[in-house]
């Protein structure tokens, strides 16, 4: 049996994998290049650090800046074109979703999974191991429904300085009627194995670059299940798919592509590829792009529509002592008090990250704080201890906000064309009410937490900075968290979903499209794990419906 694997990130990387141990015949066909061998230096020397300084993209297959905002709101979440996707600069968190974030439709808000999360329980602690998780299990068993005596590839990573300090006063308190608690977040990075698991690479020491960029190897990217392919899979990075072709039964036969050379130029020449199956598992919004181009499994009409994010908000402020932000992960514990509850019927719930980055993303420390107390006149000694007292202070908490599926929401093809003559996607996007009355619930939240800690709070957001709004007379302002999903939404019937529990196309028996863009809802956890469970339960009915015709499945532990 032939596949065709279309993008080499997360779910791509990792399907093809099974498919190769399992008699699989892969072709991976990657729009980005390859990492560069110096993207590590290239970071290190960099003046501006920012997420995609490490990479080099290029002209032919540009990243997310490529996209076109056309509706109210601005569509800000990046994904990034290299092979091994966005997975290559990903923050490595990966909380499990909660079994009521599958029933969401019940509450009258978004869809409902046509699977429960007992369904793809088995598939997380698979994923887990895969990917090699660090996590106590007994503290998710908290606020998750951890089968009794599992156990996760690797012990939970330290709590840092900062998260003491916040539980050591937080916790048992009550905000908005919820009982605080910090809890440890499952991490996709080494820490101190459990029996019966060898990790690759080396154990986090804490550089505090893990977006974009982890110079120890400490944190999973795809390219760690790539060196684990079998030489059944074979990769064609600079490889852009423009069409997936289907004869008159709906039945899949190739892929055609444009294959290019030079990072600098779209100069590339026109390839096809044949296939028994295809799996699209390009991101959210190429899956969705490509469909559309092709003109495929769309008889729905829900193609590129319930695009989803997490609009996050970010408040910060200063502690009444040193607590030594940014060493370490981005954050290693949250509150997950919000997450569920009546509450959710009316408005979006949220999760609770708590930054060990200071105001990093939130305001731009420490370069900020340095030009405010220059633009002050403070110099020399002065000035040093004065960044010093601020920087050292600094926290940022991050609220991940429930955006649920809306069909108004959606991807689309442009006029405008890439330099490959290829339509950009273009996006149309806007916030409702239900989201607007999370993100302000999530700054009363804040505002309760920062009294309890007796913290400064710094938060700022003015008309003029980027995605400000006001909602019911408040100042308010979202981030992109980088979570797109819900473009080839799964379902229960074709006539409002584009694929199903499967993922494969209601329109075409041999086509698959994978990853967050198939899930109905995100709930508000990270959905990298997620993605990686749901993945690894097509890449099982893919191998199983082929079974006569290749060898027995290979085993893969569980933990």
């Amino acid at each position: 049996m032939r596949a065709i694997v279309v993008g080499a990130g997360f779910a791509g990387s990792l399907i093809a994998k099974v498919l190769g141990d399992n008699g699989f015949r892969v072709l991976v066909l990657e729009a980005g290049a390859e990492v560069n061998d110096d993207a590590v230096s290239r970071f290190r020397t960099a003046i501006a650090k920012t997420p995609l300084k490490p990479y080099r993209t290029t002209a032919a297959a540009p990243s997310s800046d490529y996209l076109i905002n056309t509706g109210p709101f601005d569509y800000c979440s990046p994904y990034l074109r290299i092979n091994g996707g966005t997975g290559t600069a990903w923050t490595g968190i990966t909380p499990r979703m909660r079994p009521d974030d599958f029933h969401t439709a019940d509450l009258g808000r978004g869809r409902s999974w046509p699977i429960t999360y007992a369904d793809l329980e088995p598939h997380y602690r698979a994923a887990e191991w895969q990917i090699g998780i660090a996590a106590d299990a007994d503290e998710q068993r908290q606020h998750l429904p951890i089968p009794d005596g599992y156990r996760y590839p690797m012990h939970a990573l330290p709590r840092t300085f900062l998260d003491h300090a916040i539980a050591s006063v937080v916790d048992g308190s009550l905000v908005d009627g919820r009982e605080l608690q910090v809890i440890g977040t499952p991490q996709a990075r080494n820490g101190i194995p459990t029996a019966g698991y060898e990790p690759q690479g080396h154990r986090c020491t804490g550089f505090a670059s893990c977006v974009p960029i982890c110079p120890e190897n400490a944190k999973y990217t795809p390219h760690r299940t790539q060196r684990q392919w079998s030489a059944a899979v074979e990769l064609r990075t600079r490889c852009v798919v423009n069409r997936v072709h289907a004869d008159e039964f709906g039945r899949v036969t190739k892929v055609s592509y444009q294959r290019y050379e030079d990072d600098t130029s779209p100069r590339h020449t026109e390839h096809t590829a044949e296939a028994d199956v295809v799996i699209l598992a390009a991101h959210a919004i190429e899956n969705a792009k490509l469909l559309l181009m092709s003109g495929l499994a769309n008889s729905s009409d829900q193609v590129g529509r319930n695009l989803m994010d997490h609009p996050a908000l970010l408040t910060w402020a200063l502690m009444p002592q040193a607590i030594g932000p940014f060493r370490g992960p981005g954050s290693t514990t949250g509150i997950e008090a919000f997450r569920g509850g009546p509450e959710r019927a009316r408005r979006a719930p949220f999760r609770i990250e708590i930054g060990n980055w200071g105001w990093g993303w939130s305001a731009g420390s420490p370069d900020s704080d340095t030009a405010e107390f220059v633009a002050a006149g403070l110099r020399g000694k002065a000035l040093r201890q004065a960044v010093a007292d601020r920087v050292s202070r600094q926290f940022t908490l991050q609220f991940e906000i429930e955006q649920e599926a809306d069909p108004h929401n959606r991807v689309t093809l442009s006029d405008a064309v890439d330099s490959l003559g290829n339509p950009r996607p273009s996006v149309h996007y806007r916030l409702s009410d239900y989201v607007k009355d999370g993100l302000s619930a999530a700054k009363h939240a804040s505002d309760g937490i920062f009294e309890l800690l007796k913290a400064d709070d710094y938060t700022s957001y003015k008309p003029d900075d980027e995605r400000y709004f006001e909602h019911n007379g408040e100042p308010l302002r979202y981030w992109g968290a980088g979570h797109s999903g819900g473009t080839h939404v799964m379902g229960t019937s074709p006539h409002d979903s584009v694929v199903d529990q499967w993922q494969r196309c209601w329109d075409h028996p041999n086509l698959y499209a994978v990853g967050c863009g198939s899930m109905p809802s995100l709930g508000t956890s990270n959905p990298s794990i997620t993605m990686a469970a749901l993945a690894l339960r097509t890449a099982d009915h893919i191998t199983s419906r082929a079974a006569p015709a290749v060898a027995p499945p290979a085993r893969r532990g569980s933990g």
